[in-house]
């Protein structure tokens, strides 16, 4: 098996990420970079982290009209990430642009709910459906535009892989037992999500803020196989 871990890289500090990528790297499958990184380092920054030979998935979350959401992409084009992502929400036209104007071998996922929201969350902006309904509506719109899959939180990797079996499911809201939640809201161990059908565990802090992070990946990517 493929390992399915990208270890989420949040820091500003570009010296930092390269330190933490090459201690982990034997134990993980890829690495996530977000916008905290994409700000301060911008795609030199990318180009340095992919220059360690993990794929990189650059999880910039694009939502705005398909003309400027296509441009970013071509923009981001020459990085090559194995996964870059855009929010369901932008609307079956920017999705298909998205699609349309990044490079085949780059995968395309679209964010549904972000795991830091629950159904209260989703109700205050107007979503009365719930999470669940929701995630599920989106993915239908995403699968439609001809993307490669979704993001979502562990509580709705089964759903989708139903409906979508052959789905991109990058999941956040990963958490080995007994370790905090933080700002996550839906989460889930790493070896029940996997079996939910996740095809990426997107795990951060359990791995970068433990004392050794290279062994705390260890035991993560031993768990799934136990």
């Amino acid at each position: 098996m493929t390992n399915p871990i990208f270890v989420a890289v949040d820091t500003p500090d570009i010296a930092a990420a390269r330190a933490l990528v090459r201690a982990v790297g034997r134990h993980v499958g890829g690495v996530k970079l977000g916008l905290e990184f994409f700000c301060a380092n911008g795609p030199a920054g990318v180009a340095a982290i992919a220059g360690e030979g993990l794929p990189v998935f650059l999880d910039l979350k694009l939502h705005d009209i398909p003309n400027t959401v296509a441009g970013a992409l071509h923009s981001l084009a020459g990085l090559a990430p194995a996964i870059v992502t855009v929010h369901a929400t932008g609307g079956l036209a920017m999705l298909a642009a998205a699609r349309a104007a990044a490079p085949v071998a780059t995968k395309v996922v679209a964010v549904t709910v972000l795991t830091s929201l629950d159904d209260d969350d989703l109700a205050a902006a107007g979503v009365a459906s719930g999470t669940a309904a929701q995630v599920a509506r989106l993915a239908g719109v995403v699968r439609a535009a001809g993307l490669d899959g979704v993001v979502a939180s562990p509580h709705e990797t089964a759903a989708v892989r139903a409906a979508w079996p052959g789905a991109a499911i990058i999941v956040p809201g990963v958490r080995p037992a007994g370790s905090a939640v933080g700002d996550q809201k839906r989460v889930m161990t790493p070896r029940d999500a996997l079996a939910a059908g996740a095809s990426v565990l997107v795990i951060g802090r359990p791995i970068t803020g433990a004392p050794d992070p290279a062994a705390a990946a260890a035991a993560i990517a031993a768990s799934l196989s136990a």
